[in-house]
C-alpha cells in the first residue's frame, strides 16, 4: 500500500466522495474546451460546396478579403477581414480568360436586384446558362432592352414573348421587351439565389450597366475542354490573368465565391472558439485547478498520517499525481462527449439564425477532444503537485500540527501575484476609462481577467476580510449565525474556494449580459431620440429607385430622404494593434434635408458641407481613428474600394443611426443593391406612402431595429450561460465538497448539544455569506469592467435590467443555499 500508484486507488475507492467534486469540474472544463475547440476547428475548415458554379471547374474572382498588416520580416502577420460587400474584378478579363490553352469558354457572371411592380426579381447576365442548366423554353436570347424571365415571373407580369415589361434597376426605370422565357437550371436556383419564379436574365453587355456597376463582373466562370482537368485549367487560367489581381479558385474554393456569407460565419465560428474560447478554457483550467487543490488540502491529515509512518516525500507527490492519473483522462472522456453535443447545438443555433450559412458542416476531429483532455490531465497535475509540495515536504510531526489547523498566512509568491494582478486590473481600468469605441472594449477584457485572478489568487485573505466585515451583523442574528461567523472567519480558505467560482459566475455572466443590453439601451435611445421624422417607409427587398421623389410629390410631404443602409472598413489603432474597424454607414440622397428626418446631435462641425468625398462620422469612431473636423479619414467602401473622404462634421447618435454618413451617390457602383433601404419623412399622410413600402412611425420603426438587436444579442446571452453555468456548477460542487468534509465537524456539534436545526441553520448562514461575497465581489468586477467600457462605447452609463440582475442574485443565493443544505441533511441523518 506504501506504492505511489497503490496509495492512489486506495484513496479513490475508500473516499470517493473526495474525489467526485474534481471529477465532476474536470469533466466540465472537459465540456467547454471541447465545444469551443470544435467549433474553432470548424471555423478554420469551413467550407461550402460550390453549386451555381458547380459545372463550371475553376471560377476566376476578385479578393473578397482586406488585410490588417502588422510586424515586419519573420514577425509579419496579415490579419484577414472580409468585405462589407461583394468586390468585383473587370468584366473584360473573361475575354483574357478564353484565350487560355484548355478553356472551351469563360463566362462574365453577373447577380443583381431588379424590382418589379409586383416586387423584387434576382437577375444575372444571360452567358451564365453556358454552366447554369438554364434553357430557353419559348422565344430567343436578350439582347440590349429585352429580356428573359421564367415561367413564374411572366405570369405575375401577365407578360409573354414579344410584350414589355417596366422593371426598375440600378440604371433606372425602363421599358424592356420580353425576348424569351426560360426555365431556371440548377445552377441559377441553387442557395439563396432567389425563390422559384423570381428570376431574369439580361444581355451579358447590358447587364453590369444594369447592376449599377458598368465593366464589372461577380466572377468568371471557366468551362474545360474535353480531357483537361481542372488544376490544369486553373494553371493556364492563373497566367492567363497574371497582373490583374484576379483570384483563381477551384474545387470548394468556389463556394466562397458564390456565397459571401461563409467568410462571415468562419469569423463567427472563430469568434466564439478563439477568444471566447480562450477566455473560457482558462476560466475552466482556473476553476479545475482550485478544485483539484481544495481535494488535495481537504486530506492534509492524511498525508500528515503517512509521513508519521514512514512515507517519503516523493511518494507523496507521486501519489497526488497517480490520483490525477486515475481520476482526470476519464473525467475528460466522459466530458468530451456532452462537450461534442454542445457544439453541435450551439452550430445549429447560429445555422438557424443566419451567423452560419446552412450549406457548412460541422467538423469533429480527435485534435479538440485530445487538447480538452490533456489540458484537464495537466491542470489535475499542476494543481495537485503544487496543493501537495508543503505537506510533502514538511517533517512527520510538523505535518500532523499543520494538518490540525488552518494556515493563516498566504503564500508569499501567491500573495505577490494577486497583488500584481489586482495592480494590473486597476490600470487597465484607468486605461479604458481613458479609451474610446473598440479600444474601451479591448481593455474591458483585460479588467475582468485580472481582477478574477486577483480574486483567485489573494481569496484567502478576501474571505477573511470579508468574514470579518459581514460577521458583525451576523453575530446579532442569533446563535446559529454568530457560529456561523466564527467558523467563516476561521476557516478563511475553505470559504474562498466557495467564493471564487460565485464571483467568476457573477462577474463573467454580468459583464458579457449587461454589456449587450447597455449597447442596446443606448442606440434605442439615439434612435429614438435622432429619428424626427413623421414616416418611416421600409422594405426588406429595397424601396424603389425613385421612392423618394414620389415621396416628396405625395400630398403634404415637406422632406423625404432616402437612406442606403451599409458598412465600410475603417483602419484604427496603429502599429502592433492596428485594426480594421467595421463601421455601420448610411448613405443619403439629400445632405441638405437630413436635418429636417434626422438628429444627428453634431457635436463639431456641419452637415451641410456633407457631399461628394465629405463624410460626418460618430464621436467613437473619430476618437479610435483619431481624426477632427477637416482632415481625411482613410476607409474601404464596401467592395473594398479605397477612399480618402474629408470629415465635415462629429456626431453624437452614431450607435443608434450610423457610424459613418455619406452622401448616397458616393455609394453608387459599390453595393450589390443600388436601392434604399430606408425613406425618412416629414408631412404627409401614411396612406399616400403606403405603396411604396411598409409605413411606420419613428417609435414603431425603433422597435423594430430593438427587436432585430435583441436577436443579435442571443450570441452574448449564450457565452453568458456556457461560462456562468459552468462556474454556477463548480460553486456548488465545491460547497458540497467543503459540506461532506466537515462530517467530524458536524458530528461535534452535535455531541455537545446542537440540535439538527441548529446545525442546518449554521449552515445556511454560512451559504448565505459565500453566496453575498460572491454576488458583490463578482458585481463589483463587472462594474470595473462596464464602466469604463459603456463610457467609450455610449457615453453613458451601463444599463442594468433590475429583473435580470436581481435573478443573477437569487440564482447565486438559491444554489449556495441549496449546495449546503441537501448534503448537509444526509451528513446529520447519518450522525443522528
Amino acid at each position: 500500500m506504501m506504492r505511489p500508484n497503490g496509495l492512489a486507488r486506495a484513496a479513490v475507492r475508500f473516499k470517493p466522495a473526495s474525489f467526485a467534486g474534481t471529477f465532476v469540474v474536470l469533466m466540465m472544463s472537459a465540456l467547454i474546451v471541447t465545444a469551443c475547440g470544435i467549433l474553432l476547428e470548424t471555423g478554420l475548415r469551413a467550407s461550402v460546396p460550390a453549386e451555381r458554379y458547380e459545372k463550371a471547374p475553376v471560377v476566376a474572382a476578385a479578393d473578397q478579403y482586406e488585410y490588417v498588416v502588422t510586424g515586419s520580416g519573420e514577425d509579419l502577420e496579415k490579419e484577414a477581414v472580409p468585405l462589407p460587400d461583394t468586390a468585383r474584378l473587370d468584366a473584360g478579363l473573361a475575354a483574357k480568360a478564353a484565350g487560355a490553352p484548355g478553356v472551351q469558354e469563360a463566362v462574365a457572371d453577373f447577380t443583381f436586384p431588379v424590382r418589379t411592380g409586383d416586387g423584387p426579381l434576382t437577375a444575372h447576365g444571360w452567358g451564365s446558362h453556358a454552366f447554369t442548366g438554364t434553357e430557353l423554353t419559348a422565344g430567343g436570347a436578350p439582347g440590349t432592352g429585352e429580356v428573359v424571365l421564367d415561367a413564374a415571373a411572366a405570369r405575375a407580369a401577365d407578360a409573354g414573348v414579344g410584350d414589355t415589361v417596366a422593371l426598375e434597376t440600378a440604371a433606372g426605370k425602363q421599358d424592356f421587351r420580353v425576348a424569351g422565357l426560360a426555365e431556371a437550371g440548377a445552377g441559377d436556383t441553387a442557395r439563396d439565389s432567389g425563390e422559384p419564379g423570381s428570376l431574369a436574365w439580361f444581355a451579358d453587355s447590358q447587364a453590369p450597366e444594369l447592376a449599377g456597376h458598368p465593366g464589372k463582373a461577380d466572377a468568371v466562370a471557366v468551362l474545360a475542354k474535353d480531357g483537361t482537368d481542372a488544376d490544369t485549367l486553373a494553371g493556364s487560367v492563373k497566367k492567363a490573368l497574371a497582373g490583374s489581381a484576379a483570384q483563381v479558385h477551384v474545387g470548394d474554393d468556389r463556394g466562397a465565391v458564390e456565397d459571401p456569407g461563409l467568410a462571415y460565419g468562419k469569423d463567427t465560428l472563430f469568434g466564439i472558439g478563439g477568444p471566447f474560447g480562450g477566455v473560457a478554457a482558462i476560466v475552466a483550467v482556473f476553476t479545475a485547478a482550485g478544485t483539484v487543490a481544495l481535494s488535495v488540502s481537504q486530506r492534509a491529515r492524511e498525508f500528515a498520517l503517512l509521513r508519521a509512518v514512514g512515507a517519503t516525500p516523493r511518494q507523496i507527490r507521486r501519489a497526488v499525481s497517480a490520483e490525477a492519473l486515475v481520476v482526470a483522462p476519464l473525467a475528460g472522456i466522459l466530458g468530451t462527449l456532452p462537450g461534442i453535443g454542445l457544439a453541435h447545438w450551439w452550430f445549429g443555433q447560429l445555422q438557424d439564425r443566419g451567423a452560419v450559412p446552412e450549406a457548412v458542416d460541422l467538423h469533429v476531429s480527435g485534435l479538440p477532444l485530445l487538447a480538452a483532455v490533456g489540458a484537464g490531465l495537466l491542470t489535475a497535475l499542476g494543481a495537485g503537485w503544487a496543493a501537495g509540495r508543503r505537506p510533502a515536504k514538511m517533517k512527520p510531526g510538523q505535518a500532523l500540527t499543520e494538518a490540525s489547523m488552518e494556515r493563516t498566512r498566504p503564500g508569499v509568491v501567491r500573495t505577490a501575484l494577486g497583488v500584481v494582478a489586482l495592480a494590473g486590473g486597476a490600470m487597465l481600468t484607468g486605461v479604458a476609462a481613458n479609451s474610446s469605441g473598440d479600444d474601451a472594449a479591448g481593455a474591458s477584457l483585460g479588467v475582468v481577467m485580472s481582477f478574477m485572478l486577483a480574486v483567485g489568487l489573494l481569496g484567502p485573505l478576501l474571505a477573511r476580510l470579508c468574514a470579518r466585515l459581514f460577521g458583525l451583523p451576523l453575530r446579532a442574528a442569533g446563535a446559529s449565525a454568530h457560529l456561523a461567523a466564527a467558523n467563516s472567519r476561521t476557516h478563511a480558505r475553505r470559504l474562498a474556494s466557495a467564493i471564487t467560482p460565485i464571483a467568476l459566475a457573477m462577474a463573467f455572466a454580468s459583464t458579457l449580459v449587461f454589456m449587450n443590453t447597455s449597447e442596446n439601451h443606448a442606440a434605442d435611445e439615439q434612435l429614438r431620440a435622432g429619428v424626427t421624422a413623421d414616416h418611416v417607409v421600409t422594405d426588406p427587398a429595397g424601396l424603389p429607385a425613385d421612392a423618394a421623389a414620389d415621396a416628396a410629390r405625395a400630398p403634404g410631404v415637406d422632406t423625404a430622404v432616402g437612406v442606403l443602409n451599409t458598412r465600410v472598413l475603417v483602419p484604427v489603432g496603429s502599429g502592433e494593434f492596428k485594426s480594421l474597424l467595421g463601421a455601420a454607414t448610411q448613405g443619403v440622397t439629400s445632405a441638405e434635408k437630413l436635418a429636417k428626418v434626422q438628429d444627428l446631435d453634431v457635436r463639431e462641425g456641419s452637415l451641410d458641407r456633407l457631399g461628394k468625398d465629405r463624410i460626418a462620422i460618430d464621436r467613437t469612431l473619430a476618437s479610435s481613428a483619431g481624426v477632427s473636423v477637416g482632415e481625411r479619414l482613410p476607409l474601404y467602401l464596401p467592395d473594398g474600394t479605397k477612399a480618402d473622404p474629408e470629415v465635415v462634421s462629429v456626431y453624437g447618435r452614431g450607435l443608434g443611426l450610423g457610424t459613418v454618413t455619406m452622401d448616397r451617390a458616393a455609394l453608387d457602383g459599390h453595393v450589390t443593391s443600388g436601392f434604399d433601404t430606408t425613406l425618412l419623412v416629414r408631412g404627409g399622410d401614411a396612406r399616400a406612402l403606403g405603396e411604396l413600402g411598409e409605413v411606420t412611425d419613428a417609435a414603431g420603426y425603433a422597435a423594430e431595429k430593438s427587436l432585430d438587436a435583441k436577436l443579435g444579442s442571443w450570441s452574448n446571452k449564450t457565452m453568458a450561460a456556457v461560462l456562468g453555468g459552468f462556474a454556477a456548477v463548480a460553486a456548488v460542487n465545491t460547497l458540497v465538497m467543503t459540506v461532506l468534509d466537515r462530517r467530524r465537524e458536524l458530528g461535534t456539534l452535535r455531541l455537545v448539544g446542537s440540535t439538527r436545526r441548529q446545525v442546518l441553520a449554521m449552515l445556511r448562514w454560512e451559504g448565505a455569506l459565500v453566496s453575498a461575497v460572491g454576488v458583490v465581489v463578482g458585481s463589483a468586477i463587472a462594474a470595473a469592467t462596464l464602466f469604463p467600457m459603456m463610457s467609450g462605447l455610449t457615453g453613458t452609463a451601463p444599463y442594468v435590467p433590475p429583473l435580470v440582475y436581481g435573478s443573477f442574485v437569487a440564482g447565486a443565493g438559491g444554489l449556495a443555499l441549496l449546495a449546503v443544505t441537501l448534503p448537509a441533511r444526509a451528513v446529520l441523518r447519518r450522525r443522528s
